[in-house]
């Protein structure tokens, strides 16, 4: 069946986040060393929901979610719900986080020719409305890709002025403290190199020490409250400080339009 998505305007920006329902058990389990299976899936939905406050505030974009999981199954579902309820929201497809990441991105460029992306996790609920601003405008105008760094040597953002090109990026191993780097490198031996940009590095959520780190840059979002009900004090931050302040974070719901239906097709 065919669906669209009703808009005044082409769509032409989009943020993609990749998600992965938090269910006890399922997310966030290295999390467990300092919380319940159940704590370490709420953390997860609080960071998924300040995630999407920060995507659906950048202006003139769309948000897409590609989604891994069942919502009903999750923590803070109703909450989730309601706020995936103003996407559009894909499932996942691939073996792979490289083939996932690729699909994804493929769906996009699909559903919306000729828009350019930015795609996040939910990983850095610190994540600004600016800066993801700031990665649609490179792509828009000055660069064919831009990647954000992290910390630990990963990455958090990719964005592309044509997301079908983030096949490029598909076989690089992920998990290991090179894979930031080796993304950066297949991106600039696929395109032209001067136009591969690089966005400011945040540090993601992997380990208690982690949490505690991006919860204090954030220190007014549910992330951040989830923090210190379930994180014990005895957690001391060793991550580096993040550049990109937290204004993205809110405690409040954004109230936008809510757009039903899928991607079109």
């Amino acid at each position: 069946m065919r669906t669209t998505v009703p808009s005044t305007t082409p769509v032409t920006r989009v943020v993609l986040v990749l998600a992965k329902a938090p269910v006890a058990g399922r997310v966030k389990t290295r999390l467990t060393t300092a919380t319940t299976p159940a704590g370490a899936a709420d953390i997860a939905a609080a960071a998924l929901l300040d995630t999407l406050d920060a995507a659906r505030a950048v202006r003139d974009a769309q948000v897409v979610v590609a989604l891994e999981g069942d919502p009903a199954d999750a923590e803070r579902r109703d909450e989730i719900t309601a706020a995936l309820a103003g996407t559009v929201v894909v499932p996942q497809r691939g073996a792979t986080l490289g083939e996932r990441i690729t699909a994804a991105h493929d769906d996009v460029a699909d559903a919306f020719p000729g828009a350019v992306s930015v795609q996040i996790g939910m990983d850095t609920p610190q994540v600004d409305p600016a800066v993801l601003t700031a990665a649609l405008d490179l792509v828009t105008t000055d660069a064919d890709a831009a990647l954000g760094r992290a910390h630990d040597g990963g990455w958090w953002a990719l964005a592309l002025a044509d997301p079908h090109r983030a096949g490029l990026v598909a076989d690089v191993p992920t998990s290991r403290d090179d894979t930031g780097a080796r993304t950066l490198a297949e991106l600039r031996v696929g395109l032209t190199p001067s136009r591969v940009r690089e966005l400011p590095p945040l540090s993601d959520v992997d380990t208690p020490d982690d949490a505690v780190a991006v919860a204090d840059l954030a220190p007014t979002g549910r992330f951040a409250r989830a923090v210190a009900d379930l994180v014990p004090t005895g957690h001391v931050a060793r991550a580096a400080a993040d550049v990109v302040p937290a204004a993205g974070s809110s405690s409040a719901p954004l109230r936008l339009p809510v757009i039903p239906g899928g991607l079109p097709r």
